[in-house]
C-alpha cells in the first residue's frame, strides 16, 4: 500500500487523462466528475490486496478496468439499463474516433464486452486497453505480452463481434 501511495503522485497525470478519455463517453450532465473517477478508482485501486503488479501497462489497464466498472455501476444505479435510453451506440471503429464521440450507452457496451469475455477473455482485454485505456496497438502487445498482429487481429474481430452484439440486441 505504500508503494501504492508514493506511486499516485507519479501518475496522477495520466490517471485523470484516463479519466478524461472515460468522461468523454459518458452522457451530457453526468454527476461524476474525471476528478471523482480517479479518486473512486484509486481508492478501489488500494483496497486491491492480491494483484502482482507487472508494469506500467499492468498498472493503467486495471485502472482503466475499474473506471468502466464504476462508470457502468452509475450508469446502472441511475436507471439507464435501456439500450436505447437517448443515448448513441457505442462505434468501436477506431479507438481514436470513439474517443472524440458524444455519450456512449456503457451499459449496452458492458453488456456486450461481458458476453465477449465468457466467449475469448483475451480480446475483452484488448478492447478494454484499446478502447478504454486509450492504448495503442503496441502498449496493448506489451500489456498482454501477445504480437502486435495478433493484437490487431483480436482487435478487428472484437470490433465485429461487438457490432453484431450491439445491433442485434437492438429492438
Amino acid at each position: 500500500m505504500a508503494a501504492l501511495d508514493r506511486l499516485l503522485p507519479l501518475v496522477h497525470g495520466e490517471l485523470r487523462r484516463l479519466a478524461g478519455r472515460h468522461m468523454r463517453h459518458e452522457r451530457a450532465g453526468h454527476t461524476l466528475q474525471a476528478s471523482a473517477l480517479v479518486n473512486e478508482a484509486y481508492l478501489r485501486l488500494i483496497a486491491v490486496k492480491q494483484v502482482q503488479w507487472q508494469d506500467r501497462a499492468h498498472f493503467f489497464a486495471m485502472a482503466s478496468r475499474l473506471m468502466r466498472r464504476i462508470l457502468v455501476d452509475a450508469a446502472r444505479a441511475k436507471g439507464y439499463q435501456k439500450r436505447d435510453a437517448g443515448q448513441q451506440r457505442a462505434s468501436l471503429d477506431d479507438a481514436d474516433e470513439v474517443a472524440g464521440a458524444p455519450s456512449q450507452n456503457f451499459a449496452a457496451l458492458d453488456d456486450a464486452l461481458n458476453a465477449l469475455e465468457a466467449v475469448d477473455a483475451r480480446k475483452c482485454r484488448v478492447v478494454e486497453m484499446r478502447f478504454f485505456g486509450g492504448m495503442s496497438l503496441e502498449e496493448t502487445a506489451e500489456a498482454l505480452h501477445l504480437s502486435v498482429g495478433t493484437v490487431k487481429r483480436d482487435w478487428r474481430l472484437a470490433k465485429a463481434w461487438l457490432a453484431r452484439e450491439l445491433s442485434d440486441s437492438r429492438p
